[in-house]
This record gives structure tokens, sequence and C-alpha cells, in this order.
């Protein structure tokens, strides 16, 4: 019989302005621009249910109400459908409103991840929980986030998903410092320092968008003053966790070696919409060849 894990609930901090895709975020919330014909935000929600959490609670903002609306009820849209019989489409639209129970909060100003992931305290309480930021798209065959909650299962503590980046890119990232432990593919983390300068990063092992974090880590962003860039980081609160494991446990890693991209980046969010149009059944034939042809001719 499986266990079921003790991590029931997800934070989606889902605030951001969304700049880089100005002006197409002037008026549109950037979770909601489609990765081919399904909203961005939905792969991530999905993620999470496929990992056990079914409770989410969204960080949202100004402006994001559409959010709301695509993960509720569209009575006129689903009796227009059903009118005409297209039990497709229908079923399309109502596998939004089913996949988890969602709650949302504002975040009354963009004061950082870490207090975006403060707002969630009411909500989680004393529970272990984890966060998927909402422009890291990880593709669903490489199940990030349930190794992850296994990790925390056996460890305890906080688990971050880390990933190999070239060096130099390293200063767009938490990055973290490493110690071993029997698993290839989990490492104990000593250190972590916010998008630190290449010739000063520990390793090349960047912090990704997903966490799975002890409620101990609450305490200690109340107390977090305002880090790099003048926001509240979350990677200056875990690293308190690392200096002290009796505060909250200790602090692991899963490094991933799988398919994410990050949609808040134009380049990424282009190859994310080709890579996962090639590999649909009801797009991919005709639209490999078209590519194929493109990419011949202007070659």
């Amino acid at each position: 019989m499986t266990q079921t894990p003790s991590i029931t609930k997800a934070v989606i901090p889902a605030a951001g302005l969304g700049t880089r895709f100005l002006p197409a975020t002037k008026a549109t919330p950037k979770e909601m621009l489609p990765v081919v014909d399904k909203p961005a935000i939905q792969y991530v929600v999905e993620e999470a249910v496929a990992a056990g959490l079914s409770d989410v609670l969204m960080i949202t903002g100004r402006n994001k109400r559409p959010l709301e609306d695509h993960f509720d009820r569209n009575y006129e849209l689903e009796e227009a459908l059903t009118r005409k019989g297209d039990d497709e489409r229908l079923a399309k639209v109502r596998e939004s409103n089913d996949l988890a129970t969602m709650h949302y909060v504002r975040q009354g100003a963009p004061r950082g991840l870490g207090h975006a992931v403060l707002c969630a305290a009411p909500h989680v309480g004393e529970q272990p929980f984890a966060v998927l930021l909402g422009d890291d798209l990880i593709d669903p065959r490489d199940p990030l986030l349930a190794r992850m909650v296994e990790v925390r299962e056996r460890f305890g503590g906080s688990v971050v998903a880390l990933m190999e980046v070239d060096p130099s890119q390293i200063h767009l990232y938490g990055c973290a410092a490493v110690g071993p432990t029997g698993d290839s593919d989990v490492v104990k983390v000593t250190g972590l320092v916010e998008k630190p300068e290449p010739s000063e990063a520990p390793s090349n092992l960047a912090i990704i968008g997903r966490y799975v974090l002890d409620p101990a880590v609450f305490a200690i962003l109340r107390e977090t003053p305002p880090g790099r860039g003048g926001e509240i980081q979350l990677t200056d609160a875990l690293q308190k966790l690392v200096q002290d494991e009796r505060a909250g446990g200790p602090v692991h890693g899963v490094v991933f070696k799988g398919r994410r991209f990050d949609t808040g980046d134009r380049g990424d969010y282009l190859r994310a919409i080709v890579r996962l149009a090639c590999e649909r059944e009801d797009l991919g034939p005709d639209f490999r060849t078209w590519l194929r042809s493109y990419v011949s001719e202007e070659m």
C-alpha cells in the first residue's frame, strides 16, 4: 500500500509584473501566457498535483484576477460548448477547474520571494510545504518535485532543487555549496549565497524554482532583513537553516538533470513552445515537417 506523503500544500508565488514580456503583460499576467495552448501556470499546478499536493495557494497581486478566473468555472462557456456538443473542448475547459483545491492571497508590495513565501504562513501553518515558481516549467516526464518530497520524507528539514549552469551564468541564481550523500542525485547543502559573482561562487549549482520547506522557515523570514536588490530573499533565510539545523532540520538539494524551461525568459519561452509542440501527437508531425523546411530554407 502506497504511503500518503505528509506534504499536501503547495505555494505558487505569482505576483511579479512580468516586465520582460512587455507590452504583452501590460494587461495580461505573465503566468497566463500560453505555452502552445495552455497557460504556463497550469503546467505548474499540474506538476504540484502529480506530486500529491492537492492544496494550492497562489500568491498574487494587482491585475492577477485572470489567474483566479482560469481555475474557476466558466458557466457561460461550458453551456455554449455543451449546446454545440463539443465534448473535447468542454473537457479541456473543465480540466483546470478540477485540478486542485485553489486558494489565493495578495502580496501587497513586491518585497521579494522571501516575503511572498511569508504571505503563505497563515494558510500553511506548521506543516511542511512546497514552493513552485511560476516561471519554471519542468517537463512532466521528469518528476523533480516528487523526488524532492521523497528526500524530505527521508531526511526531514528542507530541500532545494539544484541544476548545473555555466559558471558565467551563476550570478543570475542563488548558488549552493554542497557535500555528498549516499545518493548520486542528492547533496547536503553546506552554504547558500544569492546571485554571487562567478569568482565568488562556491559551485556552479544554481537553485531553480522548486523548494520543499520546513515551516520553521517562516520564523526566520520574519526576522530576515532585505538583502540583495532591497528584497527579502528566501536564499538568506535558508542559509540560516543551513547554519543552525536545530532551527528546522538540515537542508538538502536534489540535483536535477532533466528538462526545464524558464518561461520568464523570452528565448526559453519560445524554446518551450517549440519543443512541446514538436512532441504533441496532434501537432507534432505537421509542425516538425514545417520546422525542418523552415530551418533548411533559412540556413
